[in-house]
């Protein structure tokens, strides 16, 4: 008998829906205070998920939840880099 894996689910930032770890994206704030988007979902620290889609960053960046979820003030160039990484993905 196979034993099912469980998929680990994340809540994103912009929608709050539950989804697989794999379809979001980690942004993730060091101990240093440093923040960065993660996309092995490795880095240590404290870490934020978002969807692969501009919808959700967009509710996200309106409503400051990134900067709520990981504790600090996030950088323009981040979200950035989050918005460059979703148009990459689709």
């Amino acid at each position: 008998m196979v034993k099912k894996r469980k998929i680990p689910l994340r809540m994103c930032t912009g929608c709050g829906e539950s989804k697989p770890k794999k379809d979001l994206i980690r942004v993730v704030r060091s101990k240093e205070g440093e923040i960065s988007v993660d996309l092995t979902g490795k880095k240590s620290g404290r870490g934020a998920y978002i969807c692969k889609d501009i919808d959700c960053l967009n509710k996200a960046y309106k409503s400051k939840r990134l900067e709520r979820n990981l504790e600090s003030k996030i950088d323009e160039d981040v979200y950035e880099r989050l918005r460059e990484e979703i148009k990459d993905g689709e």
